[in-house]
């Protein structure tokens, strides 16, 4: 009852892009009443629950919410891949505007567990281009070339200022919904994809 809550109460806002400020309010309200039911009371060692590619339904954060300010783009779908055996996570962005102009923003991280909760996160490299260029097809794929070591046509670097770093809380956890709060207070609810 809880959770549906939660999704009747997101659907539409185009992941908090159309949100209002008395949305949030609301969202964040069902948000924390979903997780005092977290039926993973220890989600970092849940690994066959983490492991696996997450679609963003709602966040807070404006870092990701601003990719729809750039002029002439629209953001798209945005996932956060969990390869747990690897302890690596990819943050990977579709984002839309002109024809033949559609681009990606990627992230690639490595995560330590802290607590049951809490991974602090480590971010090494970024990659920012258009999709034609990097011959993107979709997150599967180019997570693959990633770990292949694949430089791409694009702004391809690795991230060597050590402040880049975060944490996340996992705060709720089942077959297929993710919750998580962020070290910038921003939450995240996540889908499998």
């Amino acid at each position: 009852m809880q959770k549906e809550k939660l999704l009747e109460a997101i659907a539409g806002k185009n992941r908090g892009l159309l949100a209002t400020q008395i949305d949030k309010q609301a969202i964040l309200v069902a948000v924390a009443q979903l997780e005092e039911r977290n039926p993973t009371p220890r989600p970092v060692e849940a690994s066959e629950l983490l492991e696996g590619n997450w679609r963003l339904l709602y966040t807070t954060s404006g870092g990701l919410l601003n990719l729809d300010q750039v002029p002439f783009l629209k953001l798209g779908s945005i996932y956060q891949c969990i390869r747990v055996k690897d302890a690596r996570v990819y943050n990977i962005a579709e984002v839309y505007g002109l024809p033949y102009l559609e681009g990606i923003i990627s992230v690639a991280a490595r995560f330590e567990p802290m607590n049951e909760r809490r991974v602090q996160v480590k971010f090494e490299r970024s990659i920012s281009g258009l999709q034609r260029l990097i011959g993107y097809q979709s997150p599967e794929q180019l997570i693959q070339q990633i770990e292949t070591g694949k430089k791409f046509p694009a702004l391809d670097f690795t991230i060597q200022d050590r402040d880049r770093q975060g944490w996340l809380d996992i705060t709720y956890l089942d077959n297929d919904l993710r919750i998580g709060r962020g070290n910038e207070g921003n939450v995240f609810v996540l889908t499998k994809a």
